[in-house]
């Protein structure tokens, strides 16, 4: 029993939305995920800039993931997280601007960021208060200079941070078999939407973590 008792806790689900959806189908669509799977984090993640697009997103978002006691946050836009009544921010482009959007969220708000494969950058977004560091894309890839975190640097935090950590990008089976161990978080946005059942893709996925 004590063996048992030292297994790590299974990793959360942590999702995000598309880069571009369409607001009379996505809404539905992502509460059939969340109904089927417990999600802990929902992400809009918009491409767009515009704030009214982005305004009636985050509207008809929180209603879906409010109603389920998940938590919704938006990336970079720090100024719609109370506009919106939204938890919180993600920042993409690692620890510049985390001490900011704690000073303007407070406290409670979630404030996570993104380090791409940068340990360093990662310590110092921790250092500076934020509530998870994500890295990635975790494997070999063709995108920008291919670069990817590597096992061991999520071996590493997992052993040695203690800010929760998420791993994110190019998720498959085997790597989330491999990552279950050493990881907080997997954020999972692509990986199923860009499926025909996003709700099968997610069980297929989640079963790989068992």
């Amino acid at each position: 029993m004590a063996a048992e008792a030292q297994q790590p806790e299974q990793p959360q689900l942590y999702l995000v939305t598309p880069a571009e959806f369409e607001l009379d189908v996505f809404p539905d669509l992502l509460a059939r995920v969340l109904d089927a799977n417990p999600i802990a984090c929902v992400r809009m993640a918009l491409a767009t800039q515009d704030e009214q697009r982005l305004a009636k997103a985050g509207d008809a978002l929180r209603e879906v993931t409010h109603a389920r006691d998940v938590a919704l946050v938006i990336s970079d836009h720090i100024p719609m997280v109370e506009r919106l009544g939204l938890d919180g921010v993600h920042l993409s482009d690692g620890a510049h601007q985390v001490r900011y959007a704690r000073k303007e969220l407070g406290a409670d708000a979630i404030v996570g960021v993104h380090s791409a494969t940068s340990r360093h950058d990662g310590m110092s977004a921790g250092e500076a208060g934020a509530d998870y560091v994500c890295f990635g894309p975790v494997r070999e890839n063709t995108l920008g200079d291919g670069s990817f975190a590597e096992l061991e640097m999520f071996q590493w935090w997992s052993d040695v941070i203690e800010v929760p950590v998420v791993a994110e990008g190019l998720l498959d089976l085997e790597m989330i078999k491999t990552l279950t161990p050493m990881t907080d978080f997997f954020a999972i946005g692509d990986e199923i939407w860009n499926t025909e059942d996003p709700v099968a893709a997610m069980a297929t996925l989640v079963a790989a973590m068992s």
